[in-house]
Parts: structure tokens; sequence; C-alpha cells
């Protein structure tokens, strides 16, 4: 793809984002059957200000700032200084992460939210910097996801950051859908509301039935029907598991509305529940998938070009500099893309810069191999062996060597019970090392095999090795309602040393209420 289709593209993105988002705003949270053909806002003031598409502002900071190296710990700090909203999974995440949780602890932590719709409306940013690459796409996918969602919240996320990045190079929708299902857990409900989706629309009943059966079958608790309505027999699924049901909606838009931009985002809003989301989100997608030029000038001139923000504390401005406009949006987008997938860029093509990107089976979830070529020494990881490290597992890297902290079994402890943890470390370079395992602990507290231990890290035959150690901490005389401790990891022989925060809550495990 060359770099004037890419950027019309990434247009064609934000263009579709704000429409949608627009467009069913007036008509989140309700539930039922509407029929929709164009905006019901006031448009003489042009678009509404959308999470769905502010939260990536915020991110587009930290992403020119710190590029590959972005992780959860940087959106985690963006989040603590730039994201004013407090609602549901966002307040859970920054609460969370404002006690020291780190993700994706601060995700899962005592959030009834972490499966609703937070993070999948924040996929097109991952899409557009990792165009044709959904391998790549879904790594940043996750790091945004997990510091304010868990479980079928992030799958929702890493499903429509695959299903946007790979529609740079797959039109057909098909093959995009099992595509986007071919990162997140089979079985999980996102996929399952995926595939209720392509079955009703196969069946040959319409979107409105199809929408019913989709309540049904995967029910969602982001709206309530008026008291006396039609739809007062829809099931109510568990608080906050909104994002399979809406996903669900986002894909019935995407197969009834047949490519067609203006009736598929109609249906997605026509659907209610998160109606800003699914719009939203379907909008962008067709963007990428058909360009500017697929997008009726009836849409594009109430809205123009100007973006409105809702949840970023523009206050902030000296250290943070939000885009303005979807033309400004753009441009810093594509300046930065190369910066995201270097290795996938010809620079030097005669008829300008060059993004190469496979087609159809070649976007699934293939996986990397790390071992020795030339051996039959290779071990597969796709990205559904990472998804199975969240919500208990905390990621640090370092040039010599990896770690993973699993919690097991969450942050809570009690007086004199044991509580394990787990180290996966891995060796980065092809050469044994003996690293230091210190936990600075409270006195009094034992930690079984040792506060101080030493790890050999193996390599065998030229292929770099994952070590997994296991420790067992008694906590004893505890007199405070959380506690922090610190896990030293010193390679010897190196100069890197990595300190990782460890919180520990000294409480009951909470329950919420579920409404009527």
């Amino acid at each position: 793809m060359n770099i004037h289709e890419y950027k019309d593209k990434v247009r064609a993105c934000w263009l579709g984002k704000n429409i949608g988002g627009s467009l069913g705003t007036p008509f989140e949270c309700k539930r039922g059957v509407f029929d929709v053909d164009f905006y019901t806002h006031d448009y003489s003031k042009g678009a509404l200000p959308n999470d769905d598409l502010d939260l990536q502002l915020v991110w587009l900071n930290a992403a020119e700032k710190y590029g590959k190296n972005l992780d959860s710990e940087i959106l985690g700090e963006y989040w603590l200084s730039y994201i004013v909203a407090d609602v549901s999974e966002y307040g859970m995440g920054k609460n969370n992460m404002e006690m020291g949780l780190l993700p994706p602890l601060s995700g899962w932590y005592n959030n009834p939210f972490r499966n609703s719709c937070g993070c999948f409306i924040r996929s097109e940013l991952w899409a557009c910097l990792a165009p044709g690459h959904p391998e790549i796409a879904v790594r940043y996918a996750y790091e945004d996801g997990i510091a304010d969602h868990s479980e079928e919240g992030l799958y929702a996320e890493i499903f429509c950051a695959a299903l946007q990045s790979a529609a740079f190079s797959e039109s057909d929708i098909y093959t995009l859908l099992d595509i986007g299902v071919s990162y997140i857990p089979e079985g999980c409900l996102v996929a399952k509301a995926v595939t209720t989706a392509k079955d009703c629309f196969e069946s040959g009943i319409d979107w409105k039935a199809a929408r019913k059966r989709m309540m049904y079958e995967v029910p969602g608790s982001f709206a309530h029907a008026l008291p006396g309505s039609a739809y007062m027999d829809e099931p109510i699924g568990p608080l906050g598991m909104n994002a399979p049901n809406n996903i669900g909606i986002t894909i019935l838009g995407l197969l009834y509305g047949k490519g067609n931009f203006s009736d598929s985002i109609c249906i997605a809003t026509g659907c209610g529940e998160d109606a800003d989301c699914t719009a939203a989100t379907l909008g962008a997608l067709l963007g990428i998938i058909n360009g500017t030029a697929s997008i009726p000038k009836k849409w594009l001139d109430p809205i123009g070009d100007e973006i409105k923000t809702i949840c970023v504390d523009l206050t902030k401005w000296e250290t943070l500099d939000v885009p303005k406009t979807v033309t400004e949006f753009t441009d810093r987008i594509c300046r930065l893309m190369p910066t995201f997938i270097s290795e996938h860029i010809d620079l030097f093509n005669n008829n300008g810069p060059v993004i190469s990107m496979e087609k159809g089976e070649g976007l699934k979830d293939k996986g990397v191999y790390k071992g020795r070529q030339g051996t039959d020494v290779n071990v597969r990881f796709t990205f559904r062996d990472k998804l199975k490290t969240q919500p208990f597992g905390v990621h640090r890297k370092s040039e010599p060597f990896d770690v993973t902290v699993d919690y097991i079994n969450g942050i809570s402890i009690k007086e004199g019970e044991p509580k394990k943890f787990g180290l996966k470390i891995e060796n980065n370079i092809v050469k044994q090392q003996w690293l230091t395992v210190k936990w600075h602990l409270p006195e009094g507290w034992n930690m079984d095999p040792g506060a101080e231990t030493c790890v050999n890290l193996s390599q065998r035959h030229g292929v770099t090795a994952l070590t997994e150690v296991d420790y067992i901490m008694t906590p004893v005389q505890l007199q405070k309602g959380f506690y922090r401790i610190i896990l030293e990891i010193k390679s010897n022989g190196r100069l890197s040393t990595m300190y990782l925060p460890i919180t520990l809550v000294n409480g009951p495990d909470t329950r919420h209420w579920q409404g009527e």
C-alpha cells in the first residue's frame, strides 16, 4: 500500500468515528429498536463530544513520546494525569492505579465494569499505527486495555484492533471477522457474539429480529427498557457485562449494512444499547475499508473537521498537545506510523514509500517462534498465550531478561495465610545468567524459599529459555489496610536492576450490588 492510500484510509477512519459517535450518542443507554436515517442532535453546532475518540488523543501523545516502548504503565500514568472521567471502568481503573495496583491488576480488581465497552472504543489508534499488521496492533491494544478492563472487555479491544488493522489490507467481511477472532480465546463471549451475528445474517432474518436474538443469546446490562415497552422481556446481563453484546451489535450493522456506510451506522444506532460506541466503531472500520470517497457528503457537511473532547483535561496544555481537527490527528498519526512498523516499510520504492502487508489467512494470529534457525528447537507463542497471563500477570521488560509476576489468585492477604506468587523469567540473551531475587518484606513476614535467593537462567543450544520459580509469602502482624513491598531482581555481572512494586490489600473481597 502506498503512503497516500494509507493516509486516506486513516482520515476516513476518524471521520467515520466522529460521524458514528455523533449519530449514536442520543441513543446511548436506550433499549429498543429505533428507525434512524440521520443525525437527531442539533448538528448546527457540529459534532458531539465523545470519549470514544478523545481518549485516543491522549494516547497519541504517549505514543509520540515513547514510540515502540509504550506500555501499560506509561498509559496508566497518562490516565492519571490527563483523563478527567471517573465513571464506571474508567474510575475503577484509575482508583486502583492510584492505590498502586499495576495493570493488569488495576483493570481487574474490584471492577465490576471490567467487561464493559470502554476499551474496545480505543482500538483505532493501534490499528492506524500498525496498518495491515494486526499482530502488532493487538500488542498495544493489550497494553491499553489492561489499565481499566479485563477478560471480555479486553478481548473486545483486541478483536477490534485486529479487525481494523487487517482492514487496511483485506476488505472481505467474513475474512476480517475470522482474523479478529483468531486473536481472542475460543469460546469467549465476544467470539460468541460475532458467531451469533453471522448466524443471524445467514439465516435470512431481518436486522431487528437479529438484534432481538442477540439480546437473548449474549445479554447485556448497558441499557434498560422503559416500563411497559415491548422490550421489557429481554434479559439483563450481569452488571458490567456489556462489551460482547455491543460487539455483536456492531457486527450486525456491518453485515446487514452490506458495505453501505449510511445503512450500516444507522442499523447499529437503531439497535440502541451503547449506540455511540457501536456506530463510532463501525464508522471507523468502514472508513478504513473503503476510504474517504465512501463517506457521503450528507454526513460530513454537518460535522466538519472539528474534534470536540469531553474526557480530556485541556488545562494541561503545557504537556499535552491535543489535536483539534481530524486533519491534524491524521497527519500526526501518519508521521508516527513508521516508528511502529519500520521493518515493514520500503522507503526507497521508485513510486514512493510502500507499506508491506499480507492478505487473508496471513493476517491471522500465527504466533511467533523463538528458537535457533536451522534446528528443531522451536517454541511457538500465540497472542492467546499472552492473554492467559491476565488478569494476575504483571509484566516488566529489561534488556537481559523479562519478568512476569503472577499473583496467582489476586492481591488480598490475610493474617498468617500463605500467599503464592509465580515468577516467569525469560532470558533475553543467548547466555546463561545468575539472578539475585530479593523481596523487601515487612518485619516478621516469611518468604519460602527465602526473602533473597539466586535463580539461574539457562540457555539451550543457542535458544533463550524460560525459567519459572514459585514463592510462598506468609504475612503476619497485619496492622494496615494495604502494604507496598518491592521485588528487586538483579542480573549478576550486568548493569540492570529491576524493581517491581507489589501492592497487597488486607481486606475482604467486595461484592457489588446488581440492581433489580
